[in-house]
């Protein structure tokens, strides 16, 4: 009973979560080569698994007092690694236009380069709701764009396709806010 308390310990931990969202994008990558409904629904699967770890590492680490520097470089970094790869996994698969791939990454990068520079300087800028709508809306569009086909008859590309414009418009609407908040804090 010692050993499986130890055990739950740490796959409890907010490091660990983080860890595992990273060790989930070779896998996710991999599924996504072996294209077939039965590996694209399992990439989707673990995709899903792994989204809810970046939600419950944060709680973790706010709530009992686990908010570590490693954690907070290795969270975000997970994020980006996740959605980046698997947004150009789809996009190698034809299931998502480049385009839309770039925009979503490239802001991604572009803040992330802001935050360090804003960490460096001694300054940060907490997250506001639209980053969190625009994580939730690339969650619900990539998820049903990773299944990519019809199961029981739901069309699930017309879903994430649906939710894919409006993660784009929190996209682009949650960096430019980002950018303009920074504005004082940088010598632009």
């Amino acid at each position: 009973m010692a050993r499986f308390d130890r055990v739950k310990n740490i796959v409890l931990t907010p490091n660990f979560m983080t860890i595992s969202r990273i060790v989930a994008v070779p896998l996710i990558v991999i599924l996504l080569i072996y294209e077939t409904k039965i590996t694209t629904f399992s990439a989707a699967i673990v995709f899903s698994l792994a989204s809810i770890t970046d939600y419950l590492d944060g709680y973790l680490a706010r709530t009992r007092g686990l908010v570590t520097k490693l954690g907070k470089i290795l969270d975000p970094m997970a994020d980006k690694l996740l959605v980046s790869s698997t947004l150009v996994m789809l996009v190698s698969l034809g299931f998502l236009q480049a385009w839309i791939a770039c925009v979503i990454i490239g802001r991604e990068l572009s803040v992330t380069g802001l935050r360090c520079v804003l960490i460096e300087n001694g300054q940060d800028i907490a997250a506001s709701w639209l980053g969190k709508y625009k994580t939730g809306f690339q969650i619900a569009a990539i998820i049903p764009l990773t299944m990519h086909y019809s199961y029981l008859g739901i069309n699930f590309n017309a879903i994430g396709i649906f939710f894919l414009y409006g993660a784009l418009i929190f996209t682009i609407w949650s960096g430019l806010d980002y950018f303009i908040k920074a504005r004082k804090f940088l010598m632009l």
